[in-house]
């Protein structure tokens, strides 16, 4: 595997169809920062960011799973993640790729990146939720799911689909499966320079596979660690709790800090989610404190004319199942606290309640 040095923007690459050598694209940059929409001026400070002699880069985490930080990731790190995505999924040079995700984060800086490096033609938009005014086919694209939920009618357009960052429910796994285009779930986390690990979306759900020279284990806790030489000289520590199918499988189960002991008993909110799938109202499971339990399970669901009773009702069939038999409590609310990049924010919420 031939990596090339950050310096080294590809001879093909393009933005909106134009080439541009390194020179112009400080100029690029520059009128981006000056003349451009607030998209485009995070876009020309990355590319200024990227085109300086540091070799290293600050990156915004989101703040979904703790207080939101700034860290420092090597360039060349992010070349090798770049150049391991590149081959998983075929990219060649030349290739249209729709750039619709935010650069304050890492995701947005990966796709960029992944331009630089592999001499893709990057199309950029507003980094919007609702995304039907592209036209064209691409070759590559990432969202986050309710990007790709709000572009169901031209997902089509796309051939290699990449969404996550967020749970997919059941209902969109069920619509991409369908689709006429190639889509992926990924897991990834800041530190990880986003994926490394992708999981084909079909029903039923299949495990996570780790991308290549990527090697992967669990602590006591059943957390998952990370070997990835190229981003760090030793194992990532997650607070994701997982099932190892085998050295380069596993399933999701859900985040330790998430998990709820309900009089002994440890429940996973994520897969307690999965298993009540899409009710059609944004919802998530929690715990609340309780004097004989220790923590009781509570559902949260968003919703201006549900009231727990009428919800309790709806959802009666499904929650007489074994899974929800310790669900103590159901609360609505207007609307839930979300991240820039589109999450649930449980904590914020929660506060709110």
């Amino acid at each position: 595997m031939r990596i090339p040095h950050y310096s080294k923007i590809h001879n093909r690459f393009k933005i909106n169809g134009y080439h541009y050598n390194q020179q112009d694209l400080t100029q690029v940059a520059y009128s981006f920062i000056k003349e451009g929409a607030a998209y485009e001026e995070v876009i020309g400070a990355f590319l200024l960011d990227w085109l300086d002699t540091s070799p290293s880069i600050n990156v915004n985490t989101s703040g979904s799973t703790g207080i939101p930080k700034t860290i420092q990731v090597s360039k060349q790190a992010m070349v090798h993640s770049a150049v391991r995505t590149g081959e998983y999924f075929g990219l060649e040079v030349g290739d249209r790729a729709l750039h619709c995700l935010p650069v304050d984060y890492v995701a947005g800086k990966m796709m960029l990146v992944r331009a630089m490096i592999l001499g893709l033609d990057m199309h950029m938009m507003e980094p919007r939720l609702e995304l039907n005014s592209f036209d064209g086919n691409y070759d590559f694209c990432a969202m986050i799911p309710l990007q790709a939920k709000n572009t169901l009618p031209k997902i089509g357009q796309i051939k290699t689909l990449l969404t996550g960052g967020a749970p997919i429910s059941s209902s969109l796994r069920t619509a991409l499966a369908a689709a006429a285009t190639d889509a992926y779930e990924t897991y990834g986390m800041t530190e990880t320079l986003t994926h490394i690990a992708v999981s084909k979306i079909v029903v039923p759900q299949q495990p996570f596979e780790v991308l290549p020279e990527i090697r992967i284990g669990t602590d006591a806790d059943d957390c998952l660690q990370i070997e990835a030489p190229h981003l760090s000289q030793t194992p990532i520590q997650t607070e994701d709790i997982v099932s190892l199918v085998d050295s380069q499988r596993f399933i999701l189960i859900g985040r330790k800090n998430n998990v709820i002991n309900s009089g002994g008993k440890k429940l996973f909110p994520e897969s307690l989610e999965q298993e009540l799938g899409d009710i059609h109202m944004p919802f998530f499971f929690a715990a609340q404190p309780d004097s004989e339990l220790g923590e009781k399970l509570i559902l949260l669901v968003a919703s201006e004319t549900e009231t727990p009773a009428t919800i309790r009702k709806k959802l009666s069939t499904l929650l007489e199942s074994e899974s929800f038999r310790f669900l103590k409590e159901i609360y609505t609310m207007p609307s839930f606290v979300y991240t820039p990049t589109g999450k649930i924010d449980r904590p914020s919420t929660l506060k709110l309640l």
